[in-house]
C-alpha cells in the first residue's frame, strides 16, 4: 500500500518519526501488492521510493521541456522547467509536481514534467505509480510511457500506453489509453477505458500497468479495467515491442484538459507520488 507520508513545502522538509503505516486503502490496494510481491511472479528492477528531500533524483529522473514553446502539440498552457524546486520537489517520502499561476517565457503557468529515458527503459513488466491526483478545472495530470526510439516512426507510430490520465472537469473518473498509427486520438480511433474513482483527487491510489509481448493492462487498486492485446497486424497495430520510458508529468489546460477551461483560483495545484516501482517476470 502506499507510504501515505505527510509532504513539507521545500526549506522546510523535516523527517517526522509520526507517520502511518498501517493505514489501509482498502482490499483493492492488498490485492494490487500482492499481484506485484508475493505471488513471487515479479522481481523489483527499478523504483524510486522517494525517501530523499530535493530535487528528483537525477539518477532516475531528466526534465522533458521539448515541446515547451508549442505546447506539446496539446496548445497546452504550461511551461515546464528544469531544476525548480517550486515545479518538483520531494519530501518526507513524497514527489510533489507543482503547477503554478505563473508567467514564464509567454505561457501563464509552470509545472514539470519528468522522465525516465535513458535512465529507466523496458520492455515488458509491470509498472505500479502511488498517486495523489490534484483537484481544478484545467489540470491535466499523467502518468504514462513513450518509446525509448522511434523504431516505426514519429508519434504515434512507435506508440504511446497511458497508464493513467485524469482531467479537472471530471474529478471522479480516471482513464487508461493506447495510441499507435491505426489507433489513435488524431483519428479518434484511440483504445481506452474510463473507471470511475472517487478517491482520485482525495487520496493515494495505486495505477498498475501489466505489459508483456501479446497483452496490455491496466489496473487501479487492483481493479483491471483494461485490456489491448495484439493482432497480429504489425506495428501500425501493435508497435509494444520495443522498450519505453516513463513520464509523469502535470499538464494545465489543452486540447483535453482544458475543455472546460482553467480554473485560476485551484493554484497552486498537485500531483503527489509516493512510489515508483518496475517489475519484471522472474
Amino acid at each position: 500500500m502506499c507510504k501515505r507520508r505527510l509532504f513539507l513545502f521545500p526549506g522546510n522538509c523535516i523527517r517526522f518519526a509520526l507517520f502511518i503505516s498501517l493505514f489501509v486503502l482498502g482490499r483493492n490496494v492488498v490485492m494490487a501488492q500482492e499481484t506485484g510481491n508475493a505471488r513471487g511472479t515479479w522481481k523489483l528492477v527499478w523504483s524510486d521510493e522517494f525517501d530523499y528531500s530535493g530535487l528528483p533524483d537525477s539518477t532516475r529522473w531528466s526534465y522533458d521541456t521539448r515541446g515547451n514553446s508549442y505546447g506539446w502539440g496539446n496548445n497546452e498552457a504550461e511551461w515546464y522547467t528544469v531544476g525548480n524546486e517550486k515545479n518538483a520537489y520531494v519530501c518526507n517520502g513524497i514527489l510533489r509536481i507543482t503547477a503554478l499561476k505563473e508567467d514564464f517565457n509567454g505561457k501563464h503557468y509552470t509545472s514539470a514534467r519528468l522522465i525516465t529515458k535513458h535512465k529507466g527503459d523496458w520492455l515488458y513488466g509491470r509498472i505500479e505509480v502511488c498517486a495523489k491526483l490534484p483537484a481544478g478545472v484545467g489540470t491535466w495530470p499523467a502518468i504514462w510511457m513513450l518509446p525509448t526510439e522511434n523504431t516505426y516512426g514519429g508519434w504515434p507510430q512507435s506508440g504511446e500506453i497511458d497508464i493513467l490520465e485524469h482531467v479537472g472537469f471530471k474529478p471522479d473518473s480516471v482513464f487508461a489509453t493506447v495510441h499507435t498509427g491505426a489507433y489513435n486520438h488524431i483519428k479518434g480511433t484511440q483504445k481506452g477505458k474510463t473507471i470511475y474513482l472517487d478517491s482520485a483527487t482525495k487520496g493515494f491510489n495505486v495505477y498498475a500497468l501489466e505489459w508483456d509481448e501479446a497483452e496490455i493492462k491496466a489496473y487501479v487498486n487492483g481493479i483491471l479495467y483494461f485490456k489491448f492485446s495484439d493482432n497480429g497486424s504489425g506495428s501500425a497495430y501493435w508497435p509494444y515491442n520495443r522498450p519505453f520510458y516513463l513520464i509523469l508529468n502535470l499538464a494545465i489546460g489543452g486540447g483535453l484538459g482544458g475543455k472546460k477551461g482553467i480554473d485560476d483560483s485551484a493554484f497552486p495545484n498537485f500531483m503527489d507520488v509516493d512510489y515508483v516501482r518496475v517489475y519484471q517476470r522472474r
